[in-house]
């Protein structure tokens, strides 16, 4: 799907896919349309094939993503986003239908388990007490146990358990080393901190593709499986390209 970002004068543009107003004045041009990032997200083809029309599964992976939007704001569209990307290094590695569909739904899913998390907790502004943290680092186990009742969601439920592990073992909940970590979440991993490095945060500005991109690097052994770390140098192109739409909308929205 080719896409460059548009700019207009007018507030009154809106998205051709969902009607949505664009009150930035930005949007992404994709196919000859002007849409909003969450259906460019929607229509890229790494979610199409990723959602099978008519898959119950898919369908309710979909409705608890945006159950846990409704909980915490632009939770959606990160979780959109890292889904899809995601995908992108997956499909590198393997081309099993199922098990890039379980991938898709792990991704998307991935913070099910803080629809159990207090809202004090979780819409909190100020750092975290000990207390705290304990309770918001369960939620990968609340998430698996969530999805673990659906036996069409197993594989997901594996990688929503374990996307807060790390390579070498520092990680949580369960200190899970190397390939002890599902594949899908080693993905993920990666996938997650370019998205959180280059979003922009109460606390700071986004940072550029290339400092998230030195990051990963430095980590590769440590953090991140050197073998996700190719992959994801593999695909630099399609993630920087992806990167560079979703913050410079933001960045161009928030300081315009």
């Amino acid at each position: 799907m080719a896409a460059s970002l548009s700019r207009t004068q007018t507030t009154a543009s809106r998205c051709a896919c969902c009607d949505r107003a664009l009150e930035s004045g930005l949007w992404i041009e994709a196919d000859g349309q002007s849409m909003c990032e969450d259906c460019f997200l929607r229509r890229h083809p790494a979610s199409r094939e990723a959602i099978p029309a008519g898959d119950p599964a898919a369908s309710l992976a979909e409705a608890l993503a945006e159950a846990l939007d409704l909980r915490e704001h632009e939770t959606g569209l990160h979780s959109r986003r890292v889904a899809c990307h995601t995908l992108v290094l997956a499909r590198r590695v393997a081309s099993d239908p199922s098990w890039l569909h379980q991938v898709y739904w792990g991704s998307l899913l991935h913070d099910i388990g803080k629809i159990g998390v207090p809202d004090a907790i979780l819409l909190k502004r100020d750092g975290l007490d000990d207390g705290e943290w304990r309770e918001m680092r369960a939620h990968p186990e609340k998430g698996h146990r969530i999805l673990s009742r659906m036996p069409e969601l197993a594989q997901a439920a594996e990688l929503v358990y374990s996307h807060e592990e790390r390579f070498d073992g520092s990680g949580y909940p369960r200190g899970l080393a190397g390939e002890r970590i599902p594949l899908g979440a080693r993905l993920f991993a990666l996938v997650d901190t370019l998205d959180a490095m280059t979003s922009d945060r109460p606390y700071r500005l986004a940072e550029s593709f290339d400092a998230a991109r030195a990051e990963i690097v430095r980590m590769s052994g440590t953090q991140f499986d050197p073998l996700g770390v190719e992959v994801f140098l593999a695909e630099e192109s399609t993630l920087r390209q992806m990167v560079e739409l979703k913050c410079t909308t933001s960045r161009m929205t928030l300081r315009p």
